[in-house]
């Protein structure tokens, strides 16, 4: 009783964009922080605070789900004021409120990510601004370098190269930008990307898939015959999960490589859900972490593991899963019993590993890995070191989105 009053008092005090929280489940309670936090959606975490990125896309992304869930108007205004840092009213992209022009030049699949939310206050308002926003980021993809054999550059200064969270980055965006202005052409495309990842990246042992694949295998962290990086990374695998599963929502029943991408997904999260922690979370290097003796769905027996040295249990991989399957099942995606159990020991792991409460009344979000990269200056090598060498931070804004996401299709 005294905590729910605690609650109470908390939301009767806070600013305008609190009102009509419900703080007391915790998605409300993580929402309202982020707005306390970061008022106009600059986030502050970033090494650009207020800069169009795909970290704060990823907040957006959050928010919108919660938005879904309650309706709550302050929660809309939010994400509209954040966008509209960066949307003119002619229509025209900028990358700060300062007025830098968006960087076309780099073709980084990341700066297509905002986009989601571009769209998001597009179907809410039809304001015809919007519309052409996200005209301008759909013809950046058909200007993105592509591989020999088709797939997207992860960025210009990454040739040849294929990583996951690209799938993440600009499939979902594009999907529903094809949906909504009848781009039919884009549907095999889309899928192609999600495919040729699935197909490269996957090691036959695990079921899971790999960081990034140099079709050229030239990179020094590229094996020289397959060309995919060392390890498996859990958010790299997470971004490639819960584009999967969006770009579902928007890809057309009657397509037939709709039916492929519905198998890949329920391959990969059979994989996935073998891989949780008895307490509910996933970790960094994901083939590396302990596991549950065993997991009936997708069969077999895992056996229980110990860490290796370095070792950790990562928050937003964790709640990316937890998206992944809970979405999945709702969807009918996923229709093996344990799907829910599964997401629920997550979704619990999360709150019990993860979430803290402050006195203020506001939240925090622990153990979110800040970065993971391959090649570039420092050049990071993608082995077991380098990933479990990569430091975490609180209330990133990169784990946030996804647990507002979890939380989302939590309670449905």
């Amino acid at each position: 009783m005294m905590r729910r009053a605690m609650w109470v008092v908390v939301v009767a005090c806070g600013t305008a964009w609190g009102q009509g929280i419900d703080a007391t489940k915790p998605t409300g309670a993580m929402a309202r922080t982020v707005m306390t936090m970061w008022p106009d959606g600059s986030v502050l975490t970033t090494k650009s605070p207020g800069q169009w990125g795909y970290e704060e896309g990823v907040l957006l992304d959050g928010m919108a789900a919660e938005y879904e869930v309650t309706k709550d108007r302050n929660q809309f205004s939010y994400i509209k004021t954040a966008v509209d840092k960066y949307v003119t009213k002619d229509g025209t992209i900028q990358m700060n409120a300062s007025g830098r022009a968006f960087a076309s030049d780099e073709h980084q699949l990341d700066l297509i990510e905002l986009g989601r939310a571009v769209m998001f206050v597009y179907r809410q308002t039809h304001e015809e601004k919007y519309a052409k926003a996200a005209k301008f980021l759909h013809g950046q993809l058909d200007a993105q370098p592509r591989t020999a054999s088709g797939g997207y550059w992860h960025k210009t200064i990454y040739p040849n190269q294929m990583w996951l969270d690209g799938a993440y980055m600009a499939e979902p965006f594009r999907a529903e930008y094809a949906a909504t202005f009848h781009e039919d052409k884009d549907w095999d495309d889309i899928a192609k990307q999600f495919l040729l990842m699935y197909e490269h990246m996957r090691d036959p042992k695990t079921g899971l898939l790999k960081h990034g694949w140099d079709e050229s295998k030239k990179m020094a962290w590229a094996d020289p015959a397959t060309g995919d990086s060392p390890e498996i990374w859990a958010r790299a695998l997470g971004w490639y999960c819960m584009g999967l599963v969006d770009v579902l929502d928007w890809f057309p029943k009657d397509n037939p490589q709709r039916g492929k991408l519905v198998d890949t997904f329920q391959k990969l999260m059979a994989a996935v859900a073998r891989y949780e922690d008895p307490q509910g979370v996933w970790w960094q290097v994901m083939e590396s972490g302990p596991r549950l003796q065993s997991h009936p769905l997708g069969g077999g027996v895992s056996p229980l593991i110990n860490p290796e040295k370095g070792n950790y249990p990562e928050a937003s991989a964790s709640c990316m899963f937890v998206y992944a399957l809970a979405k999945g099942s709702h969807k009918g995606y996923l229709r093996d019993e344990h799907v829910l159990a599964d997401a629920r020991r997550g979704w619990e792991g999360i709150q019990k590993n993860f979430v803290k409460k402050n006195a203020d009344g506001t939240v925090t979000l622990t153990g979110t890995v800040k970065v993971g990269g391959l090649g570039g200056t420092p050049y990071r090598s993608g082995t077991y070191e380098y990933y479990v060498g990569e430091k975490t931070g609180d209330n990133d804004a990169k784990g946030i989105g996804a647990y507002l996401m979890a939380g989302a299709e939590m309670s449905k």
